[in-house]
């Protein structure tokens, strides 16, 4: 434009000028590519340091304010958007979902878990031999398969293997057939069965090997002082036959005091041995086994020996690379924390189970342990002062290197965060 003799530059057309050199500058390029959604905890500051001239906008400043020109200040549960703007232009829009303020204390305890089946579990067929040689199984014939969940006889809820065994009996005594509800899947279906007379031990069966119930030892995760809301082990309790995951009817955990551990090879996963020494004192309930972990309430709220007050949680797109702690028992029953390095990130938008992979860098945990070990799922993670996650799987061609699950993922299991349907990945690695 020219005035007076004069040439002056459009304000407008300066500005979109400046605006593309901006955004084909790799130094600026991460503001106008910013991630779909942001997911804060209220009570969490968050900052996102910007060029000059740059800065942030909130749509509603009661969910996420704005203060300075470049941090964030999650005030309450809700949705926002906040926009970043150059001088008066948005340039990117950023959507900010916001949980309600979260503190939770890490666990680290060795635990014992007690996990009831919801049925009694097919885990096999045991042939009997009849009179004339053949191997027969009646179960099998009825079309029963490995996997079922035997929920009900004749219309009365099982309560466990030892009852089955009584009412096959008594319905072998009498001659006649059992009516059996079985749950397969997301399916309920109902077969009839003779038992059989099997001359090894003069009992009636059904040609059936079954489990009520699951037993071991992992590490616990986290726990809400206020809630009693407990997470641990990182990922999913399945049957050792079958290989499955096992549908929880309750259960418990229990106090556990290491003994002994067998060191982890390459090839060749180790594992924590221990001992429960107050069998009969459970200290939580368990109510879900999940992909993340199993979850319930604690009977009363321990005092944490390394914590005085709980710690803030990492959203799973703030954990990063680089150096953290894990909390763990690899002798009696003393927490300890131990160096480690964040390898890599996966970036999920989702709940999945393979978040990170982690190495163990600490000469103390290599020497004792050789790395991760069976028994340690569930070690919690921490990063930047804040719980980040937790240990799930071990690398069994590197004992020093395995998976973890971001701590947002369990969380969304439990009432503490919502939950969010999603079908997980799955791990080819071993449980730790």
């Amino acid at each position: 434009m020219q005035r007076d003799g004069r040439w002056r530059p459009n304000r407008v057309l300066v500005g979109v000028f400046v605006l593309l050199i901006l955004v084909q500058t790799p130094l600026f390029a991460p503001y106008f590519t910013l991630a779909p959604e942001k997911r804060l905890f209220a009570g969490t500051p968050f900052s996102l340091p910007l060029p000059p001239l740059f800065r942030l906008a909130s749509s509603d400043p009661s969910v996420i304010d704005v203060f300075g020109d470049a941090a964030l200040e999650p005030r309450a549960a809700g949705k926002a958007t906040v926009d970043v703007r150059l001088g008066a232009l948005p340039v990117a829009r950023m959507n900010v979902r916001v949980f309600p303020e979260l503190r939770v204390y890490p666990g680290g305890q060795s635990i014992g878990v007690k996990l009831k089946t919801d049925g009694v579990l097919v885990v096999g067929y045991k042939k009997i031999v009849t009179a004339d040689g053949r191997g027969v199984s009646p179960a099998e014939d009825a079309a029963i398969r490995v996997g079922d969940r035997i929920k009900k006889v004749d219309g009365k809820p099982l309560k466990d293997a030892g009852e089955l065994g009584h009412l096959i009996e008594a319905a072998g005594r009498a001659g006649r057939p059992m009516t059996v509800e079985l749950a397969r899947g997301e399916d309920v279906l109902t077969v009839t069965v003779r038992p059989l007379l099997d001359p090894e031990d003069n009992s009636y069966k059904l040609g059936l090997f079954v489990r009520d119930s699951a037993a071991g030892v992992g590490t616990l995760t986290f726990y809400d002082p206020n809630t009693r809301i407990y997470g641990a082990l990182g990922h999913v309790i399945s049957d050792l036959d079958t290989r499955r995951p096992i549908a929880a009817g309750g259960g418990v955990i229990l106090p556990s005091t290491v003994s002994d551990v067998d060191r982890g090879w390459p090839g060749r996963p180790g594992a924590i041995r221990a001992i429960f020494p107050e069998e009969g004192k459970k200290i939580g309930d368990i109510e879900k086994n999940t992909p993340f972990g199993i979850f319930g309430r604690l009977t009363a709220v321990p005092s944490h020996p390394l914590f005085r007050d709980p710690l803030p949680v990492a959203p799973a797109d703030e954990v990063h690379p680089g150096p953290a702690k894990i909390l763990t028992v690899v002798e009696g029953d003393r927490i300890e924390a131990y160096d480690i390095e964040i390898e890599s990130v996966f970036r999920q938008d989702a709940p999945s189970t393979k978040s990170m992979i982690i190495r163990v860098t600490d000469p103390r945990l290599l020497e004792k342990t050789g790395g991760i070990v069976q028994g340690m799922s569930g070690s919690p993670i921490l990063q930047d002062d804040r719980l980040a996650g937790a240990v799930t799987h071990v690398f069994v061609s590197d004992s020093a290197r395995g998976y973890g699950v971001f701590i947002e993922w369990m969380l969304r299991m439990t009432d503490l965060i919502p939950e969010v349907e999603t079908a997980p990945e799955e791990s080819p690695a071993r449980a730790a």
